[in-house]
């Protein structure tokens, strides 16, 4: 059997959504009984059971700080290795990654699985490009951005899940790999001409103040700027050939994708950039 955690957010949902489409047989997991998912709560380690599961598509179980994903993921793993489950494959974060306020959890998760007693595949998703549009703003009917001339290798949770679906059906393929799934590399520039407003480049100041202004959770706001950070300075456009051989196909063009994100013209900044 495989069994998708996290079944009742987007990416998890949309994993569980292209197994069915495949005519793959899987079951997905909520933290709270919704429908038919399968009720699975991280933060209640002795009531994890993943008797009779064989595939296990563990969705990382952000948003929340270090220390509480990392026992999440743990509480998770720990139970893998108890009930017999063959093989995890992993949603992780992107090799550029590794300077974002978020990285900690997933890379600690990784060294877990690599020393578990599981067989595993890790692929390191690259951030969404309705993430990278949600985080311009709008000053009037001018698009904002703190990202400078950096671009961001973005990818859609369509591509992520098929990825993921393609993985989960076939591990022995995939045993021990690490996958870097990040896709075209997209600027506001182009999110400006693509809806062809003008395109007002804010410094990473200002934003900041707006962050500590919109009533975020108390991690977030470090969170958030370490992707507008490391955005503008270089570190996230590079693309790579992984996801396409996945896929078997070229990913999707996603500058559509983070235009729509970017909504009406407003100022507000979202509360779930984060969310997996």
């Amino acid at each position: 059997m495989i069994l998708v955690t996290g079944a009742s957010g987007k990416l998890g949902r949309a994993i569980l959504s292209t197994l069915s489409q495949r005519d793959v047989v899987a079951t997905g997991t909520s933290r709270a009984a919704r429908g038919d998912l399968r009720t699975l709560d991280f933060d209640d380690p002795e009531s994890i059971s993943l008797r009779g599961v064989d595939t296990l598509v563990l969705v990382s179980a952000g948003e929340a700080e270090d220390d509480v994903v990392v026992a999440r993921h743990d509480a998770v793993i720990t139970a893998a290795e108890r009930d017999g489950v063959a093989h995890v494959v992993y949603t992780s974060l992107t090799s550029a990654g590794d300077h974002l306020g978020f990285a900690l959890a997933h890379r600690w998760t990784e060294r877990r699985l690599q020393q578990s007693t599981l067989s595993w595949t890790i692929l390191r998703n690259g951030l969404y490009a309705d993430l990278f549009g949600s985080l311009l703003g709008w000053s009037g009917n001018r698009l904002t951005s703190a990202f400078g001339d950096g671009a961001l290798a973005a990818v859609s949770r369509e591509d992520l899940a098929e990825a993921a679906a393609v993985v989960a059906e076939a591990p022995h393929r995939h045993e021990g790999r690490t996958y870097d799934l990040v896709g075209t590399p997209v600027t506001a520039a182009d999110v400006a001409e693509h809806l062809g407003v003008p395109l007002v480049d804010v410094s990473l100041d200002h934003r900041r103040q707006e962050l500590d202004r919109a009533g975020l959770k108390p991690f977030q706001p470090a969170m958030l700027m370490s992707i507008h950070t490391n955005v503008r300075h270089g570190f996230l456009g590079s693309p790579g050939p992984d996801l396409g051989h996945l896929l078997g196909r070229e990913p999707g063009d996603t500058l559509a994708d983070v235009a729509a994100a970017t909504g009406a013209p407003r100022a507000s900044t979202p509360s779930d950039a984060t969310a997996r």
